[in-house]
C-alpha cells in the first residue's frame, strides 16, 4: 500500500513538474490553453462505473452462494431424515428429533442472528448430539449415508455463515461512496447554469441510478440481513418434513427441543 500511494504521488508531482517546465517546450500552445474540468470528469465517470460494476459483481456472487448454501443445508437435513429410516426404531427415533431440533434452531435462533452477520451456538447443540447419535450405528448400512449428508450440512453451514458476513469491506464501500459524491460534485459543476433544465434532469437521473446502484451493492452484500434477503424457506421445509416423520411414532412432547429449538429442561 505504502508503495502504491509513493508511486502515484511521484507521478502526480512529476505529471505537474512537466506541465511548468516540458510543456513550453512540446506545445506550441497558449499556456491558457489546455484540458477543461468538462474534460476530467469523463474518465472520473467512467472509473466510477467500473467500480460499482466490478463491485457489484462481488456482492451478488456472495449472494448467489449464500442462496446455493441455504438449500444445500436444507437438503443435506433432509438426507439425514431420510436415512435414519435404515437404522433401528431406537436410533431413528433420536436422528430424526434431533433433525428437528436442528432445523428449528437454524430457522428460529440463527437466521435472525446472520442479519448482523453472527452465528448461533444453538444449533451446534443438535449437530454435536447428531454425531453422538451415529456412534452406535458404526457398520451399519445407514452409518456411511447418515456421515456423508451429515458432512455436507456441516460444509453448507459453514459456507452460509461466512457468506453471512459483508464480501465488501467497509472501506472499500465509503471509498465508492466519496468516488460517487465526487463525480456528481464535478457533473454538477460542468452544466450551464443557464437554460439547463436537460442536464439538470440529466444530472439527477445519473444520481439516482448511480445511488440506486450503490444501495443495491450494499444490501446484496448482506444476503440475511436487507431488503432481497435469503428466507430460511428450504431450512423451514426440512424442518416440516423431518417433523412429520417424527410425528408419525412419536408425538411433540416427545421431541428434545422446544419451539426456539432450545433443548428442554429434564
Amino acid at each position: 500500500m505504502v508503495l502504491v500511494i509513493v508511486v502515484v504521488a511521484a507521478a502526480l508531482l512529476a505529471g505537474l513538474a512537466a506541465n511548468r517546465f516540458l510543456r513550453p517546450r512540446l506545445l506550441s500552445e497558449d499556456d491558457d490553453t489546455g484540458m477543461a474540468v468538462k474534460d476530467l470528469v469523463g474518465p472520473l465517470l467512467t472509473l466510477t462505473v467500473l467500480l460499482l460494476a466490478f463491485v457489484m459483481v462481488t456482492a451478488t456472487g456472495s449472494y448467489g452462494k449464500a442462496e446455493v448454501a441455504a438449500r444445500g443445508e436444507a437438503r443435506a437435513v433432509d438426507q439425514i431424515t431420510e436415512a435414519a429410516e435404515y437404522a433401528p426404531m431406537a436410533h431413528k427415533t433420536r436422528i430424526q428429533a434431533d433433525t428437528v431440533c436442528y432445523a428449528r434452531a437454524v430457522r428460529v435462533q440463527e437466521w435472525p442472528a446472520m442479519a448482523d452477520g453472527n452465528g448461533s451456538p444453538a444449533p451446534s447443540v443438535w449437530s454435536t448430539d447428531l454425531r453422538n447419535s451415529f456412534r452406535p450405528l458404526e457398520g451399519e448400512p445407514a452409518f456411511g449415508m447418515l456421515v456423508a449428508a451429515d458432512n455436507k450440512r456441516s460444509e453448507e453451514r459453514e459456507e452460509r455463515l461466512t457468506q453471512a458476513t459483508a464480501s465488501v469491506p467497509s472501506a472499500i464501500f465509503y471509498f465508492l461512496l466519496a468516488t460517487l459524491t465526487i463525480t456528481v460534485v464535478a457533473l454538477g459543476t460542468c452544466i450551464p447554469r443557464r437554460n439547463n433544465r436537460g442536464q439538470v434532469i440529466t444530472l439527477v437521473v445519473i444520481t439516482a441510478l448511480l445511488a440506486t446502484t450503490l444501495c443495491i451493492i450494499r444490501d446484496v452484500d448482506r444476503p440475511f440481513g436487507g431488503i432481497v434477503d435469503v428466507q430460511p424457506t428450504a431450512i423451514a421445509e426440512a424442518e416440516r418434513q423431518a417433523t412429520r416423520d417424527f410425528l408419525a411414532h412419536h408425538t411433540a412432547a416427545a421431541l428434545p427441543c422446544d419451539d426456539q429449538g432450545n433443548r428442554r429442561n429434564t
